[in-house]
């Protein structure tokens, strides 16, 4: 019996120690846009001209592109009458809440995460 009780008395220190001397886990790896975009933005978008539009109009070449004015989408009355091209700082800002870059706009998606928005627009850049 004792020697049992010093089997697993030794395998406790064993397993102490190997659990200690584990290495740390990896830093976790940021968002990748594209999958975040499939995930989060392809119900509703594509990033491709020849399939057809879905709810919202087609991203590809979004950065840069004069905002509620792609060619065969009809947008909603608010986007369609604004001004301005997207670029990074109105993309980022209408990930996190569309109607407040417009009001009246029918988009629901919000994402609160600064990093998941970067990652997306990350990817509509690459599009471009």
């Amino acid at each position: 019996m004792r020697a049992i009780v010093l089997g697993l008395c030794t395998a406790m220190v064993l397993v102490t120690r190997v659990a200690d001397a584990q290495m740390p886990l990896p830093a976790a790896k940021p968002p990748d846009g594209a999958t975040l975009f499939k995930q989060q933005c392809a119900v509703c978008h594509t990033t491709s001209l020849s399939e057809p539009a879905r709810q919202g109009p087609p991203l590809v070449k979004v950065v840069g592109r004069p905002a509620g004015k792609t060619e065969g989408f009809k947008y909603s009355e608010a986007l369609s009458k604004v001004d301005f091209a997207w670029d990074e700082t109105r993309l980022d800002a209408w990930l996190s809440n569309p109607q407040a870059v417009i009001p009246g706009v029918t988009m629901v998606y919000r994402q609160a995460k600064p990093e998941t928005r970067a990652a997306i627009i990350t990817y509509l850049k690459e599009l471009n």
